[in-house]
């Protein structure tokens, strides 16, 4: 403001420019303590849910390893409930697990299918991969089993996934091919038992 006018000229000024844009101030002030609110009850509400589902998952789980009649349905029932959170796909590896156990193979193929098609979990993936090739494998489905090993690619896993490759064709039948796959995990640092793997594709 000009230091030439008055107290009241500057009074005036002030209460000019609030008429203009008193109501502009308000408003925002409103917007942006609304948003803040806004924004920490959304946080709040996200937090709940995740552990409502974390509280769940605990439940279904559970009664799924003590062998309750109906745990495979509740599993099921919360997988559906629950599609949009990483707990449905650790439901759906764990429902699997149970239904290899029982010897539903096709049934556990379902669940880690939709498993592998549900998370971008870099964590999770590779472990459902793994698992439904394991599974395709003992179907006798060998081509389908090593596609899905081809879709692994986390650096991590690399070892792992060769070892597994060379299971698979072993059991296929192609033990030049096995043996190849052996020494490549062998190079990348495999398990233990991989060594005797070998000495037995040597005899």
């Amino acid at each position: 403001m000009d230091d030439n006018i008055t107290e009241e000229q500057q009074v005036e000024q002030i209460k000019a420019w609030w008429k203009e844009n008193g109501k502009a101030v308000v408003l925002g002030a409103v917007i942006g303590l609304g948003g803040l609110y806004g924004w920490r009850y959304y946080q709040g509400e996200v937090q709940a849910a995740k552990e409502q589902a974390s509280e769940a998952y605990t439940q279904v789980v559970n009664s799924l390893e003590s062998g309750n009649a109906d745990a495979a349905a509740d599993v099921q029932a919360f997988i559906t409930a629950n599609e949009s959170s990483q707990y449905s796909v650790l439901a759906a590896l764990q429902l699997a697990k149970a239904q290899v156990k029982a010897g539903d193979l096709d049934a556990a193929v379902e669940q880690l299918s939709w498993a592998v098609g549900n998370t971008q979990d870099e964590a999770i993936l590779p472990i459902a991969q793994t698992r439904l090739a394991r599974i395709y494998a003992e179907q006798q489905k060998f081509d389908q089993a090593l596609a899905e090993l081809d879709k692994v690619t986390a650096e991590s896993w690399k070892a792992k996934v060769s070892e597994l490759r060379g299971d698979v064709l072993l059991q296929k039948g192609d033990s030049v091919a096995a043996r190849e796959a052996y020494v490549s995990a062998q190079q990348l640092g495999a398990s233990p038992a991989l060594q005797i793997k070998l000495d037995d594709l040597a005899q």
